[in-house]
């Protein structure tokens, strides 16, 4: 006859009546795939059981096998004591397991990444949904996972970083990809795609297995990102460049690029500016979409204050400060080919819009601007992203000393 398990908690049913009533069992492990639960209802406090035969690839059975004794003694039968429960469930196990388990429908990687898209509550639901329907559920969706591994993981998140960079291609045409590079930049860029893909995938799994659809979390947990794969790109431009830039860009474009340069504002948070986020009198903008979730304000020195001034005359409340030449406000990849066409015909390398925000930052250090106000104004959620990509640009007292004592030798 099998030990029986202790649990402080269950065991006493003093101690069972003190637990918070829920409408998910309190579950302890027997064995491997076997379990005992104790169920706190408002009127029913009952034993329940769950089975998984070991190595199966389908999901746990679950039955109540008797009342608990907390109000009425136990009759050996119908009402059982915390002992007697576990006599009982493991005859029940024994039973499953002669019986083995029954046909069921395997939870495949696409039915978790599914689950993971119907429950989303991040900001990013569209760039997620579209790497999750465009990369990971035709590359691994069809694997069971019950019988998903770590190798079949890292074999996969290898070959996705030694993929060429996918590029916008048409509905239905077939894709179109980046001219293969294997310069560092090139390998360490695709390298932090793979990380992000394979957060998706870990951050789908893992939802799954905190609502017990997948029982092991090893295969995942094992597979680590690529080290060292999302070093800061430090691009950022010179006044003169930015001028350049400006004076190139299609005139219905150009407001956004400088206000950009003159706010430090993300591409989607300038394309979501109405004119009711202007306050003239604190010379600020509201930023109400932002990538964190947490609004924030914009501070506006002269250029920035007449360049929202002018662009919000005969304007209503609710109409896009920043709009489309049709009005409309501009879209998620809208950015791209004005952007592109601006660097070329500025003679400049190429400039992401993302890289104008970059170059507010990097102002503000060059003028010493404390790191703190910095991440504040970028709405950074912690300081040291900021003193990752700007710090170096800071006056620096160390710099400074380096540069006096080495200075004097006489070579150049």
């Amino acid at each position: 006859m099998a030990r029986n398990v202790e649990n402080t908690d269950l065991q006493n049913r003093h101690r069972r009546l003190r637990l918070e009533i829920r409408k998910k069992p309190y579950w302890m492990t027997l064995s491997e795939g076997q379990h005992l639960g104790y169920y706190r209802g408002r009127r029913v406090r009952k034993w329940v059981v769950r089975f998984r035969k070991r190595g199966g690839s389908c999901s746990y059975q679950e039955a109540t096998i008797a009342e608990a004794d907390d109000l009425v003694d136990s009759d050996g039968s119908k009402i059982l004591s915390f002992e007697q429960a576990q006599e009982t469930a493991r005859k029940w196990f024994d039973d499953m397991g002669q019986k083995g388990c029954p046909n069921s429908k395997p939870y495949l990687v696409s039915d978790a990444l599914d689950d993971y898209l119907a429950s989303f509550g991040g900001k990013d639901l569209e760039n997620t949904r579209r790497r999750i329907e465009a990369i990971i559920c035709p590359q691994i969706g069809a694997h069971d996972t019950a019988k998903l591994t770590a190798k079949i993981i890292q074999e996969w998140h290898i070959a996705l970083a030694n993929a060429p960079a996918r590029l916008r291609t048409a509905p239905g045409a077939v894709q179109n990809y980046r001219p293969t590079s294997n310069t560092a930049d090139a390998r360490r860029s695709r390298r932090s795609s793979a990380n992000r893909i394979l957060t998706i995938l870990k951050a789908a799994l893992n939802v799954a297995y905190r609502n017990e659809k997948i029982f092991d979390d090893n295969a995942w947990r094992r597979v680590k990102p690529f080290a060292k794969a999302d070093a800061p790109r430090l691009r950022s431009l010179a006044d003169a460049e930015s001028r350049r830039l400006v004076s190139a860009c299609n005139p219905h474009f150009r407001p956004m690029v400088t206000a950009a340069l003159l706010t430090g504002a993300r591409y989607s948070e300038l394309a979501a500016l109405e004119v009711r986020d202007f306050d003239a009198q604190s010379k600020s903008l509201w930023l109400r979409d932002t990538k964190s979730g947490t609004p924030r304000a914009v501070y506006l020195e002269s250029e920035g204050f007449r360049l929202v001034s002018e662009a919000i005359i005969g304007k209503s409340r609710i109409e896009p400060i920043f709009p489309r030449p049709d009005g409309k406000r501009w879209g998620a990849a809208h950015q791209m080919r004005p952007m592109f066409a601006a660097c070329k015909a500025a003679g400049l390398e190429h400039v992401s819009f993302h890289d104008l925000r970059r170059t507010y930052g990097a102002r503000l250090a060059r003028k010493g601007v404390p790191m703190a106000v910095i991440a504040e104004a970028l709405g950074h959620a912690d300081e040291r992203i900021t003193r990752k990509h700007y710090a170096h640009l800071a006056p620096s007292n160390v710099a400074e000393t380096i540069r006096e004592a080495v200075s004097g030798l006489g070579i150049v």
